[in-house]
């Protein structure tokens, strides 16, 4: 009886399922919309960064990482495999140099390759 019973539960859900329209995006063959509130790719405005260290500090993800070479010479690193992309260093940052936009971050064949300098500082 309980065999039966499934199957005139499923015939309807099967029948809607069939006869209605996709609830899937089109991506790739259509433009793909996203939210405003879409966080993306982390940018940064290079003459705005002082090297102070509050974004990577703050990363719970480790996505960001700071290297100094001296008082006034740095290196930012972005991380994209470890970023979280939660927000926590544009918020962190007292400078407003660090922004998430809503691009896509590009994939990458080899770890190697996500790894991105934002800031390269020698001077």
């Amino acid at each position: 009886m309980s065999r039966w019973w499934s199957l005139v539960h499923l015939l309807p859900q099967l029948w809607r399922t069939l006869t209605g329209r996709p609830i899937t995006v089109r991506y790739p063959f259509a433009p793909l919309k996203l939210p405003r509130e879409f966080r993306g790719r982390v940018k940064i405005e290079p003459a705005l960064c002082r090297g102070c260290g509050a974004c990577a500090r703050d990363c719970p993800a480790s996505g960001l990482a700071l290297q100094r070479k001296g008082r006034d010479h740095f290196r930012l690193v972005h991380y994209p495999d470890r970023c979280a992309y939660c927000g926590q260093c544009e918020e962190s940052c007292r400078f407003g140099a660090i922004k998430l936009t809503n691009e896509f971050v590009r994939g990458a064949s080899r770890r190697e390759m996500l790894e991105e300098v934002l800031v390269e500082r020698d001077e």
